[in-house]
């Protein structure tokens, strides 16, 4: 990936946050790589090196700046934007395919092999998935050592590292500092909440508009899987691991993490998700500027800078979402989904109308305020309700299930590291799926930026608010000025409406 040098010098200069994520600096002269926005005296342009990710730097033999964390910024905007493989690839890596699958399995699910896959990240980002992987192991082995109890051994499994010693070595390589010394000089004690529970801070690129995230959620939250709450999203995960609860807060600056995890190994995934859903490696700078252009959208931008678009924390849930919501009200489709969530109604007894059998609810399926449990029913569960567990029409019922037999297959990848094109293609095969539920699921399960929606209703109805079009083809050739940040502008469609 090319730097400019003379824009990221201006930025590290200026101490620009914006840029924290898109590149590192490197300071030859001290040996350490930093933030474009470290408060530390801006060094001299010869003593100056950008690098386009950590692991770049390094593997130039620098560490880590003690004072700016580089390690804890926002994750670069390329990789929620881009939809070809090293965009792919940086996600899944996020999500630790590295560490379960190894770079094999990587290889394997891009449909690459292992040696151009190197090839193409050493080229776009300057270190290979070993690196990259490495250097998100560092950084979650840092959060486990400062913020838990954990013995340095736990530690080290724990963050995905194959042997102590291989633990040891990479801690003082990129952090000039001993693990013991880490935890030391972090001062913290482990957090309340009883094992498993980490709290930390997730970093995003100003400004966040939190209301307007918080709102959409709650608008939409099922109980017993998630909820919002005196200004807090609590939601339940399923994690490779085992199950996870996080709590997430956003304050000013960043956002406050609480997880408490099953398996410490689910750290690293369970950030990634985090971050997913509430879109906070997004770059409101870009996004904004392109919307504001627009002089129907300009005084929205205006008053709400900052919008993100909800993303997912499981692709399935959320394309059951989507066949749920097909042609119904958000409230319509939360009750449906609802009772999707319940154990169906009881049966009378074959011979005897006034003895009932209960089906057994399914596993894990607790209220939000009762620890453990996985919320939302994976596709092997959905399979196994009943009929009379959806309650709703038996076409959509049937098209749920369709997805959910092309899920438990292999033939339907809704990981956020899918092909977008590929998985749009598959569900469109699906009998039930049309365009809307496939772009809503590319919009948030997908992570597509550039989704139009022209036919929803209320999107329609917020673009007539504003004096726009709403006919659905007119609505679409005047949505392309947006691009490619058309999701975004859905967002702001259905607050207008």
């Amino acid at each position: 990936m090319e730097l400019d040098f003379e824009r990221c010098y201006r930025a590290v200069d200026s101490r620009d946050q914006r840029f924290d994520g898109w590149f590192y600096t490197g300071v030859t002269s001290t040996g350490i790589y930093c933030r474009p926005s470290c408060p530390a005296m801006t060094p001299k342009r010869r003593n100056v090196r950008f690098f386009p990710s950590a692991a770049a730097a390094q593997g130039a033999g620098l560490r880590a700046c003690r004072r700016c964390r580089p390690d804890a910024a926002p994750g670069s905007p390329q990789w929620d934007v881009r939809a070809d493989v090293v965009g792919r690839a940086m996600r899944l890596i996020a999500d630790g395919v590295v560490d379960r699958d190894g770079v094999p399995g990587l290889a394997a699910r891009l449909g690459y092999t292992e040696r151009h896959l190197h090839r193409m990240l050493r080229a776009e980002l300057g270190a290979g998935p070993l690196a990259l992987a490495r250097a998100q192991r560092a950084q979650t082995a840092r959060i486990l050592i400062e913020t838990t109890g954990l013995g340095m051994a736990e530690v080290a499994f724990a963050a995905g590292f194959g042997s102590v010693r291989q633990f040891n070595d990479t801690v003082r390589e990129v952090y000039a500092a001993a693990p013991s010394e880490l935890r030391n000089a972090g001062g913290r004690a482990p957090v309340a909440g009883g094992p498993g529970t980490i709290a930390l801070r997730l970093a995003y690129r100003p400004p966040l508009h939190s209301a307007a995230l918080l709102d959409f959620l709650a608008l939409r939250a099922l109980p017993g899987v998630e909820e919002v709450r005196d200004g807090t999203y609590h939601r339940r995960l399923r994690l490779p691991h085992g199950a996870a609860e996080v709590a997430l807060t956003p304050v000013a600056g960043h956002v406050a993490a609480t997880l408490r995890l099953a398996n410490m190994r689910d750290l690293a995934p369970a950030v990634a998700r985090c971050r997913r859903l509430f879109d906070l490696d997004a770059d409101p700078a870009a996004v904004d500027g392109t919307l504001a252009a627009d002089p129907a959208l300009a005084p929205l931008v205006a008053a709400e800078p900052g919008i993100r678009v909800p993303r997912a924390v499981d692709g399935f849930e959320m394309l059951v979402r989507a066949i749920v919501g097909q042609q119904v009200s958000v409230t319509s489709a939360r009750t449906t989904l609802t009772h999707l969530l319940l154990p169906p109604p009881p049966t009378p007894a074959s011979g005897d109308q006034e003895v009932c059998v209960a089906e057994p609810a399914p596993p894990g399926r607790k209220p939000l305020d009762q620890p453990g449990g996985w919320g939302f029913p994976s596709a092997e569960e959905v399979l196994g309700i009943v009929d009379r567990g959806f309650r709703m029409p038996a076409g959509r019922r049937e098209t749920i299930r369709a997805a959910a037999r092309a899920v438990v297959d292999g033939e339907l990848d809704l990981d956020p590291g899918g092909d977008r094109e590929e998985t749009a293609r598959r569900l469109l095969a699906v009998p039930g799926i049309g365009a809307w539920t496939a772009g809503y699921v590319a919009m948030r399960a997908l992570g597509d930026p550039d989704v139009p929606l022209p036919t929803d209703l209320a999107v329609r109805r917020g673009a007539a608010a504003l004096g726009l079009p709403d006919d659905p083809k007119t609505l679409d050739g005047y949505a392309r000025r947006w691009r490619p940040w058309r999701s975004y502008a859905v967002i702001r469609l259905w607050r207008a409406a």
